[in-house]
């Protein structure tokens, strides 16, 4: 599971919407004062994700919690929108190469065209594919526990 920190902000029934802050993994990094990259994200502001999700567990607004993402399913779904359409180009590709200009002669822009056909069904593969009740809901992100309550320090 992809792990993420959110606090909840609202509750309503058995639903709650929690707010994640997406950080750069240059604010994590030792040598930030020293990288350009690390100077770049220190002055672009955080982007904050707010989603609704399931859960029977009792919880106030301002609770933190952990979220989390099956990778695997992940992993799959990036696969399908990446190499549906790569592999549709390649084949269209070496089709058109080998039969439409090689075998009968035609121009090479019918094996372009061909190949962008294939690529373009790739794509509509990887989309349809996606629109399945059973990928979507693998997608989604389950709220998998709540944190420990901490103690605030007023003064030391």
């Amino acid at each position: 599971m992809i792990e993420e920190t959110a606090t909840v902000v609202a509750i309503n029934g058995n639903q709650v919407v929690v707010k994640s802050t997406v950080k750069s993994s240059c604010h994590s990094c030792e040598q930030q004062d020293n990288c350009g990259s690390g100077q770049i994200a220190k002055a672009i502001p955080h982007k904050t994700l707010t989603t609704t999700l399931q859960t029977e567990q009792s919880l106030a607004v301002g609770d933190e919690v952990v979220i989390g993402l099956n990778e695997t399913s992940m992993l799959k779904s990036a696969l399908h929108v990446y190499l549906a359409p790569l592999f549709g180009l390649i084949l269209g590709a070496s089709i058109g190469q080998l039969v439409l200009v090689e075998a009968l002669s035609w121009h090479e822009l019918s094996a372009v065209g061909l190949a962008t056909g294939l690529a373009y069904l790739g794509y509509l593969f990887a989309k349809k594919h996606h629109a399945s009740e059973k990928v979507h809901k693998n997608l989604q992100p389950k709220l998998l526990r709540k944190c420990q309550n901490t103690i605030p320090v007023t003064q030391i």
